[in-house]
């Protein structure tokens, strides 16, 4: 994540009353307006054809598909990278964890990490290096905000053009993490990154899609193996076109499925594309790209 101090400007000290009032219970409550006044937030939407890439693992500026190289027309990549001139570029926030290797931008606030039942730290088990945030609480959540609203608000000085929150689903992992909480915890994102004129991608949570969309504000998703799960629809049925999608030869592989047969589907986002597990940047061994 980009390293930046926390500057309260007056998009973040909005976003910090936000997470700080926003009341939260279980049930319905989960399900209130996103703080927009009502209005719809003038952001833009990216291309729904061209290229697309995932480049989260390093950055480069052309695809290695077929014959010669290709130019990029959406991307996503981390928010430590600097954005691709010309093409969409969006901007990959952790928005529910830490960041591998980010230690240091949490020292001291540990009281905002989820704690297990003997006072130790909870780890993703999918991600050891990634400790869970804790939004359980209207304090939670303004802390929260103190730190990564920063990263959000970077991404837009940076010159990307929206951000994609990752790990939106931790309380359907983690039975600690309240729903609620982490629903009010979103919207404050949405809030702060529409303040600053991103629009926002919801990450995965195929379960939540409409209520991502019409109650937390969220503008385009980022889906990772819908087709291998069989939830693509999940998506299309909410945000039509805006769906970008990537799918990983290994998921496909234990579906029983080929990216061919990904391409196949009525429900795939036009803009799907193949990688490698890993993400690495074109020319590194392991290098893996497709597209529809």
């Amino acid at each position: 994540m980009r390293r930046t101090r926390a500057v309260l400007t007056p998009v973040l000290a909005g976003a910090l009353a936000l997470a700080a009032t926003s009341s939260c219970t279980s049930g319905p409550a989960a399900s209130s307006s996103p703080a927009t006044s009502g209005t719809t937030p003038e952001v833009a939407l990216p291309p729904t054809s061209g290229t697309f890439d995932y480049q989260l693992g390093g950055a480069y500026d052309e695809v290695e598909a077929g014959d010669r190289p290709t130019a990029i027309d959406v991307v996503v990549r981390d928010a430590t990278a600097d954005p691709l001139p010309g093409a969409y570029s969006v901007c990959y926030v952790n928005g529910f964890q830490t960041q591998p290797g980010e230690d240091d931008l949490w020292a001291g606030h540990e009281d905002l990490l989820l704690h297990d039942a003997d006072g130790d730290l909870v780890v993703d088990p999918d991600w050891p290096d990634e400790h869970v945030l804790d939004p359980s609480t209207a304090e939670q959540r303004a802390g929260i905000l103190e730190v990564l609203g920063p990263v959000v608000t970077g991404c837009a000085e940076a010159g990307f053009d929206a951000v994609e929150l990752d790990n939106l689903d931790t309380w359907t992992r983690f039975d600690e993490i309240d729903e609620a909480g982490a629903h009010a915890l979103a919207r404050a994102y949405v809030d702060l990154a529409h303040g600053a004129g991103l629009a926002v991608a919801q990450k995965n949570a195929a379960e939540i899609t409409r209520t991502a969309k019409e109650d937390l504000g969220f503008d385009l998703a980022v889906t990772e193996e819908c087709a291998a799960w069989d939830e693509c629809a999940a998506y299309a049925d909410v945000y039509g076109d805006h769906v970008l999608q990537v799918e990983y030869p290994d998921a496909l592989d234990d579906a029983g499925l080929t990216f061919d047969d990904v391409c196949a589907r009525d429900d795939r986002a036009p803009l799907t594309v193949l990688r490698d597990r890993d993400l690495v940047a074109a020319g590194e061994d392991g290098y893996l790209y497709d597209a529809c």
